[in-house]
């Protein structure tokens, strides 16, 4: 699953005008979501799944939006503990949620109204590009 979704991150990303430092990082966010709704989120359940949909705009400024959903039990996601507190420094986990907010232009943790948790993050481009594309709708 993780490189059927990069190779559509990539895509997208590159058809909204994302240079290859912003797809990259686009990339490791997206990654990064899908890994901890498996591990975090469906607890590594083979009969639950993580449900990814992109969705890209050229209207206005171009972006690539991007929602990755697991069937866990949900979290209260102000309780994800400050990678940077000088307790957690030392630990092996617990930077990914971080990360994606530094990765990506807008960021939303939350419990999603069909069950389970939710990210869903934005990218916009840098620049304008083309704007006669009309926004569609993509999954994976």
């Amino acid at each position: 699953m993780l490189d059927c979704v990069q190779v559509v991150s990539d895509y997208l990303g590159r058809s909204v005008g994302l240079d290859d430092d912003d797809r990259h990082w686009v990339g490791v966010a997206v990654r990064e979501s899908v890994i901890n709704a498996i591990k975090h989120g469906n607890r590594n359940d083979a009969s639950k799944h993580v449900h990814v949909d992109f969705e890209t705009s050229a209207n206005g400024v171009p972006q690539i939006s991007i929602r990755v959903r697991d069937e866990g039990d949900g979290f209260d996601p102000n309780e994800i503990a400050d990678p940077l507190a000088p307790e957690n420094l030392l630990k092996a986990s617990g930077r990914g949620i971080f990360l994606i907010r530094n990765f990506m232009d807008h960021v939303l943790v939350q419990r999603a109204p069909e069950g389970g948790m939710e990210v869903r993050m934005t990218k916009r481009a840098q620049s304008l590009g083309d704007s006669d594309a009309d926004k569609s709708s993509h999954s994976a």
